[in-house]
């Protein structure tokens, strides 16, 4: 069987780990967490292996909590995002800085652990089935290599990311008939008024349709591309001012980039699942319903891995 992994950052989620941090808190019936389920989803798919970015020193509360229980049913590899892991020339970009440099800088944290092509997902957002899927059956096929670098986003419906809690933030795309990613325009203050969504570009007040394709930050990658990344955070440090210090190399610009440089060719992926994630803490309800109502119609079983 063909190696494919499940990448999860989840180097952002907190020091006082389990101690009250949204993302950790159980909202399945039986304590489960958000990433049980989407690992759960993703070896369901056929995905194989899952390497988890996190920090040093929240290693041993995070094997703790998840990482001891999730090596016994499949390979587990740790990579460790650190504020100071910069090339020494850099190092004095971090004098008062306190934030990490990014999902860029954790995805690249991967490179020696991942040798295989791999699907990157936040720690605390639900993506549903049909995304691994989607992803598991792209990432296995076979490519010519080119120049250009193969990427896969599994794009959702604008309507199915919304919070009820207050506003969202979105990559909103623009996909051609064959399926091809065109641009990605960061998209703010995004809320549901009836039927359509309202948000803020430029400054400017916009009117978006409920079922324009947006990424949730769930991006399909090969090997290669690590080597892409390493060069493009040389530049971004390069860069950065040392007055920047919430500068960050981010995911989705990078591959926006590439694909405006003619770099990068990026096949969208659909899905019609219902995304959930704790962007407001009042949003935690929502997902412990659902996630509840998923379980009653069949589609988890009330104790996740327990048949595996």
């Amino acid at each position: 069987m063909r190696k494919v992994a499940l990448v999860i950052m989840a180097a952002g989620i907190g020091s006082r780990f389990g101690g009250g941090i949204k993302q950790l808190a159980p909202v399945g019936p039986n304590g489960e967490i958000i990433m049980d389920y989407s690992i759960y989803d993703a070896m369901e798919a056929g995905f194989n292996k899952v390497v988890f970015v996190i920090r040093k020193d929240l290693e041993k509360d995070f094997k703790e909590i998840i990482g001891n229980r999730i090596e016994k049913i499949v390979e587990v590899e740790y990579a460790y995002q650190e504020l100071t892991d910069i090339p020494e020339k850099f190092k004095d970009k971090l004098e008062g800085r306190t934030k990490p440099w990014g999902t860029g800088q954790a995805i690249l944290c991967c490179k020696e652990v991942v040798h295989e092509p791999f699907l990157v997902i936040n720690a605390d957002d639900y993506y549903g089935k049909e995304a691994y899927r989607a992803a598991y059956a792209e990432l296995i096929k076979e490519q010519d290599e080119t120049e250009a670098a193969d990427v896969c986003m599994v794009g959702f419906r604008l309507k199915n990311t919304l919070s009820e809690n207050g506003t969202v933030t979105r990559g909103v795309c623009s996909v051609d008939d064959n399926h091809m990613l065109q641009e990605i325009e960061e998209t703010y203050e995004i809320e549901r008024r009836g039927d359509y969504a309202a948000a803020v570009r430029d400054g400017e007040e916009i009117r978006l349709d409920l079922d324009s394709p947006v990424s949730m930050n769930m991006w399909g990658l090969k090997p290669a591309f690590f080597d892409i990344l390493e060069a493009g955070f040389h530049e971004f440090l390069s860069n950065v001012k040392k007055d920047e210090l919430k500068a960050e190399y981010l995911l989705p610009r990078i591959i926006g980039q590439l694909l405006k440089d003619g770099k990068a060719r990026v096949k969208v992926l659909s899905s019609h699942d219902q995304w959930f994630g704790v962007t407001y803490k009042e949003d935690k309800a929502a997902v412990v319903t659902a996630l509840g109502g998923l379980v009653e119609r069949g589609v988890y079983p009330e104790r996740l891995f327990e048949e595996r």
